[in-house]
């Protein structure tokens, strides 16, 4: 067979035009765009006449309180919660494997040495005959290799792989958006713990009142049932009134364990919110206080592409890059890889000479690896990719959705929290000028005793259910910053 050697000039000019044929002929992987999902522009049980458009809610929402106990509770829970700093660490460890990922674009340099020792075989196929050729001089047999050999070695070997279609710089870019998500939880879960803490700290102090109010209500009703007692015994009332003054007594001390045991329970939560024991945080929580009362705006009526700060929202937008990124470094995985290489280095018999001119070597490689044949496995691996990205893309949108809902439903129980305070504040005014009547009737002797502890039986009640109703405001107006990403701005 004749064959043809072509020129080296011409041999690396084909080389450039096969390379570069490779290059525009190849697609870099799919491009990524940040998703535009439509939703609608403002939720459908917004209040808009609650809000100043022209005001903007500073950051700390919690502030606005006015409570100087929950503001520090806060900041100690954001810098001790346990899971916040784990979730610094999830930053360090994205950072590091980000680093990681990166250090395959830059050469790979290593330095070594040490001494070697090797024998030839004198049967070997090829060493072997250099032992018996016969010495035409002395007629005996002449070694042209010495069969024990040994030397000492120092040098380098670096490697570099050139990214020629991206692969490496996809997967970096992978691993700085996964970076990017850390960044998100870490904030988010600063969100969570605040609201957590003051969550746990409105129920606290809300608990501490009712209690307040419960043991005001069981000492009133003592009182009731001993001059009922004493009406029935001077012949002016009845068994029947004893035991309905006897029930409410009982039912008022039913009451003031399952307030004790609310108590405790928010106690232990904002401790364990701390990484504290409930010890710790007695000295300064056992002081009972009044439930503070949030003064800042209320965050109705506000365009719901507010969202889109909401980590789980942002983590998930994310992913769909990463993901996407990851996709398109395995679509590239199966182009041709260049790689460079090379081994400087000395090498001598005796140590004495591994530092000489003389004793210096080296080698040096170009390579390529191109897979022509897999079995599909490159295939499959592309399609596994492209169903992942199609995943998030569908955890994205159903993130969102569920974000709405969330966030309409919260908007749905705050304009009922305050429907129900509002008739409760109404219904708390008439008790008031009830009992106010009943001491009036009192003083003038038209009605017993009875009649006016009844009235403030009734006051006490709806005392409590004033409490209840501002603790059902407050949370949710927790759950309205928390559902918002935490604290929001209206530019």
């Amino acid at each position: 067979m004749k064959t043809t050697n072509l020129p080296t000039h011409k041999l690396s000019k084909l080389s450039l035009l096969v390379v570069s044929a490779m290059l525009s002929a190849c697609s870099m992987g799919p491009e990524y765009q940040v998703p535009d999902l439509e939703m609608d522009s403002s939720y459908s049980k917004q209040q808009a006449n609650q809000i100043d458009n022209q005001q903007t809610v500073t950051a700390g929402w919690w502030h606005q309180f006015n409570d100087p106990i929950l503001n520090s509770l806060v900041e100690q829970a954001q810098q001790q919660n346990l899971n916040i700093k784990m979730a610094a660490n999830r930053i360090q460890a994205a950072q590091a494997y980000r680093s990681a990922v990166a250090s395959f674009k830059v050469p790979t340099v290593s330095l070594g040495g040490g001494y070697t020792s090797y024998q030839l075989s004198k049967n070997g196929p090829l060493t072997g005959p250099a032992f018996g050729i016969d010495n035409p001089i002395s007629g005996g047999q002449l070694d042209l290799l010495e069969r024990q050999n040994g030397g000492f070695f120092a040098g380098a070997n670096v490697s570099w792989e050139m990214d020629l279609f991206g692969r490496i710089n996809k997967q970096v870019s992978a691993a700085e958006i996964r970076g990017e998500q850390a960044k998100i939880y870490h904030q988010g879960m600063h969100t969570l713990v605040s609201a957590e803490i003051v969550n746990n700290y409105l129920q606290y102090r809300g608990a501490q009142q009712r209690i307040a109010i419960a043991k005001r209500n069981i000492s009133e009703q003592e009182t009731v049932l001993k001059l009922v007692k004493s009406l029935t015994a001077s012949g002016y009332g009845s068994e029947l009134d004893v035991a309905k003054a006897q029930s409410a007594l009982a039912l008022s001390r039913a009451a003031l364990p399952q307030l004790n045991s609310a108590e405790n329970v928010h106690l232990n939560r904002i401790a364990l919110v701390l990484g504290q024991s409930p010890s710790q945080l007695t000295a300064q929580l056992a002081e009972p206080q009044k439930l503070p009362t949030f003064d800042g705006l209320i965050p109705v009526g506000l365009p719901s592409d507010l969202l889109t700060q909401r980590p789980d929202i942002s983590i998930a937008e994310r992913e769909m890059a990463a993901v996407n990124q990851e996709l398109a470094a395995t679509v590239v995985s199966n182009y041709p890889r260049f790689f460079l290489t090379g081994g400087p280095g000395l090498s001598a018999k005796n140590f004495d000479d591994l530092f000489k001119a003389d004793s210096g070597a080296w080698l040096a490689s170009v390579g390529v690896q191109w897979t022509l044949f897999d079995g599909g496995r490159h295939e499959a691996m592309v399609e596994m990719q492209q169903q992942r990205f199609n995943n998030s893309a569908l955890h994205y949108q159903q993130s969102v959705n569920s974000a709405f809902i969330e966030v309409e439903t919260m908007l749905m129980a705050y304009g009922n929290s305050q429907e129900f305070a509002s008739n409760i504040e109404q219904a708390s005014a008439q008790a008031d000028l009830a009992l106010s009547k009943a001491n009036s009737l009192y003083r003038a002797g038209l009605i017993d005793h009875l009649a006016v502890l009844d009235a403030q039986r009734q006051q006490n009640l709806l005392e409590d259910a004033q409490i209840l109703a501002k603790l059902q405001t407050a949370n949710t107006i927790v759950g309205l910053h928390k559902s918002l990403g935490g604290d929001w701005s209206l530019n």
